[in-house]
C-alpha cells in the first residue's frame, strides 16, 4: 500500500547500486508473499543477494498504542517465527507490510529477543507514531525489556543534535535510515548509515549496531529535520511559528483560533537533559543528488531533462550517488556546471540555509549566495570517512 509498483527486489537492487548502498533492509519481512520473494534471491551466508546488492530481513510494526518499532531479523526462518507469534494479535499481517500488532512495546521486544532480532523505536520523534509522541522515556514503552533495545532510528524528523542530549538514548546507536516507497535514487535511501564491518550480512551489521569487535557506525547521513512539516511548533491553520514558551503561554491556541502543533524540535528540547557528546559519528545533512542539481540550476523539478542529464554524467563518472554526495574530491567534478559543484560543497560544509517547516507545512532549503560561502567550520571532515 502507498508503494510504487516498481518496488521489486531486482529493481531495488539495481537502483541501490546506483545510489551507492550495499546493504538494504528488506522491509515487510513478515508478509508471506514478500518472504517468498526474498527466498528467490541467492543466499550468501546470513544475507540475500541480487547482483551486487545485499538484503537482510527487516520489518516495521505498529503496536497497540500506535507506536512503530523496527526489527532487524537474522533469517527468514526467524521471520516465520515472528509471523506466527504476531499473527494471533494482528488482523492485517497478511495484507499490510507494516502490520498492526495488538501488543505492547514490551511484548513486541520480548518476541524480538526470542527470535534473536534487533529492535528499536522507528522514526522515534515522529509526532504521530514515534515513541516520544506517547512516552517520555523508552522504559515506559519497553518496560523490563528496555535494556534489550540496541538502537534508535532517528528518521526524517530528527538528527544527532536532537537525540544526543537525551540521556535516555545515550547508550544507543543512532541509525539514519528512511523507509522507501519508490526505488528511484531521489526517493530511495534519502537517509543511510555508513558502518565499518568486515563483510556484508546480518552478523556484521549486528556487531556494528552493538559496537562490538571494532565494528561501528562511522557516518550518519540524512535530510535536514527542518524540512519536516512538523519541525517547529506552529499553527495548523495559518502556519504561524511559535517558540515553545510562546505556545505554552497561549495554551497552544493560535491568535487566529487554530491549534498550535508542538514541533519535533521543541519535543526533543523538552526531553534533553545532558550535554551533547562528542563520541557520535559525523552527521551529514544532505538531500538527493538530483534535487541538489535542480536547486543549483534553478529548476523546480528534479525530473527536468537537464537535471537528469547532469545526474547521469556524475553517476557514470563516479559510480554512485553516495560517492558524489560524500566522497569524491570536488576538484574532479569539472565537467558539469560549476553551480552544481558549489551546491554539493555547500551541503558538505553545512552552509545551506534552512527555512524550517511547521504546522503541517514543509520546510525549504536555500543555497547560500557567493558572499556567504567559504566559511570555516561546517562538515569539512567528511573526507575521512
Amino acid at each position: 500500500m502507498a508503494t510504487s509498483n516498481n518496488m521489486k527486489l531486482p529493481v531495488i537492487a539495481e537502483q541501490a547500486y546506483k545510489k551507492g548502498i550495499q546493504l538494504v533492509g528488506s522491509g515487510d519481512c513478515l508478509h508471506p508473499k514478500w518472504r517468498g520473494e526474498l527466498r528467490q534471491l541467492k543466499k550468501v551466508d546470513d544475507a540475500f543477494r541480487h547482483d551486487r546488492t545485499y538484503f537482510v530481513p527487516t520489518v516495521e510494526v505498529e503496536d497497540a498504542s500506535r507506536v512503530h518499532h523496527l526489527l532487524f531479523v537474522p533469517s527468514l526462518s526467524k521471520a516465520e517465527e515472528l509471523y506466527e507469534t504476531f499473527k494471533k494479535h494482528s488482523l492485517n499481517i497478511d495484507t499490510d507490510g507494516r502490520p498492526t500488532v495488538k501488543l505492547t512495546g514490551e511484548e513486541i521486544a520480548s518476541a524480538a529477543k526470542e527470535s534473536e532480532s534487533l529492535i528499536g523505536p522507528a522514526h522515534a520523534f515522529t509526532p504521530w507514531t514515534g515513541v516520544y509522541a506517547y512516552y517520555d522515556s523508552l522504559s515506559k514503552c519497553y518496560g523490563s525489556l528496555v535494556s534489550y533495545i540496541s538502537f534508535v532510528e532517528l528518521g526524517l524528523s530528527a538528527d544527532t543534535s536532537y537525540a544526543d542530549p537525551i540521556s535516555d538514548l545515550r547508550r544507543l546507536t543512532f541509525l539514519t535510515n528512511s523507509d522507501a516507497h519508490s526505488p528511484w535514487p531521489n526517493k530511495f535511501a534519502r537517509e543511510f548509515t555508513r558502518v565499518e564491518v568486515e563483510n556484508i550480512g546480518f552478523d556484521e551489521l549486528k556487531k556494528a549496531i552493538l559496537r562490538t569487535e571494532g565494528r561501528r557506525p562511522v557516518l550518519n547521513v540524512g535530510l535536514f529535520p527542518g524540512e519536516g512539516k512538523y519541525n517547529e511548533s506552529a499553527c495548523i491553520r495559518c502556519a504561524k511559528h511559535y517558540t515553545l514558551k510562546e505556545a505554552i503561554a497561549l495554551s497552544w491556541r493560535c491568535k487566529c483560533g487554530g491549534r498550535i502543533k508542538k514541533g519535533v524540535k521543541d519535543r526533543a528540547a523538552e526531553l534533553a537533559d545532558v550535554e551533547t557528546s562528542s563520541r557520535r559519528p559525523p552527521y551529514l545533512h544532505t538531500i538527493p543528488l538530483s534535487e541538489i542539481i535542480a536547486l543549483s540550476l534553478g529548476y523546480s523539478s528534479s525530473n527536468n531533462k537537464t537535471v537528469q542529464g547532469a545526474w547521469e554524467k556524475l553517476i557514470t563518472a563516479f559510480g554512485s550517488e553516495v560517492n558524489v554526495l560524500v566522497d569524491v574530491d570536488l576538484d574532479k567534478i569539472d565537467f558539469v556546471d560549476g553551480r552544481i559543484t558549489k551546491a554539493i560543497k555547500a551541503f558538505r560544509d553545512g552552509e545551506v540555509i534552512m527555512h524550517p517547516g511547521g504546522g503541517g507545512k514543509y520546510g525549504s532549503i536555500e543555497l547560500p549566495s557567493a558572499s556567504q560561502t567559504n566559511k570555516s567550520g561546517g562538515q569539512s571532515a567528511l573526507g575521512d570517512f
